[in-house]
């Protein structure tokens, strides 16, 4: 069993201004509003989500041989997830390189593309908008010290209930049923396809230059570009509201259909 190897993580600069969201967002809170144990919470089960949909649409779009997936049940649901080492590790480290951006509040998309394998132009971009999440999640929960915290001031320890982890789950379950369902209905990619995960920050974010340094930065074209490569079809996912979560899913596909002038 040796699926191709990935090809890398990227980041984009954010899209031109203008675009139009799925439906209208609520009002995204610039300061943090959430205890450090409910923030922390929810950006793990949003992070157990990405790590869910990629291995979905590494399965459905058919970038690696379907006898190398096995079915597992995640948010009471079958999902498929890959059982290659090497693909399991490089999505971990894909969305754990990401939470430190989303964390802080620096995150516009994340994208899901999916590449020719010859000229590696892109035929689909599976687009998860983030912009509209809350600007400041606060520190990492820390359990040892929010015990010591609360046993110091004689009180009780945040349990579980005071996050709405149910109606998130459920949102997450409805969005990925949704992306699920089109990604195995979309005609199959050219084959030899790879992908790439891509993250757009937000206008005023500063580029992720450092060491170590695992996002390649990437420019937009700034030439003409061809028209064939303009042409795509945009299709609505899912726009998930519960709690303090409020993202959109949606599918951008080259459109490759001739066009002939009478």
């Amino acid at each position: 069993m040796d699926p191709p190897p990935p090809k890398r993580m990227t980041f984009q600069e954010p899209d031109e201004p203008g675009q139009e969201s799925l439906s209208d967002p609520p009002s995204a809170p610039e300061e943090n509003i959430l205890s450090t144990y409910a923030a922390s919470t929810i950006l793990s089960s949003f992070t157990s989500f990405l790590t869910l949909t990629i291995h979905t649409l590494l399965h459905h779009r058919d970038l690696y041989p379907s006898t190398t997936f096995i079915t597992v049940r995640a948010l009471n649901l079958p999902v498929y997830q890959s059982r290659h080492p090497a693909v399991c590790a490089w999505v971990n480290a894909a969305v754990s390189s990401l939470l430190p951006h989303l964390r802080a509040g620096t995150l516009a998309k994340v994208v899901f593309s999916i590449h020719a394998g010859e000229t590696l132009d892109v035929q689909e971009k599976w687009v998860i908008d983030v912009s509209h999440l809350p600007h400041d999640w606060g520190e990492e929960f820390d359990p040892a010290a929010a015990a010591a915290a609360a046993a110091a001031a004689d009180e009780e320890v945040v349990e579980e209930e005071d996050v709405p982890m149910v109606d998130i789950n459920e949102s997450y379950r409805g969005a990925l049923q949704r992306i699920a369902f089109k990604a195995e209905k979309l005609p199959p990619p050219p084959k030899g396809s790879t992908f790439t995960l891509a993250l757009e920050l937000r206008d005023d974010a500063a580029a992720p230059i450092g060491q170590p340094q695992p996002w390649i930065p990437v420019q937009k074209h700034k030439g003409k570009v061809p028209a064939q490569a303009q042409r795509t079809v945009t299709t609505p996912i899912r726009a998930v509201h519960a709690g303090p979560i409020f993202f959109e899913c949606w599918v951008e596909q080259v459109d490759t259909s001739k066009h002939t002038s009478s």
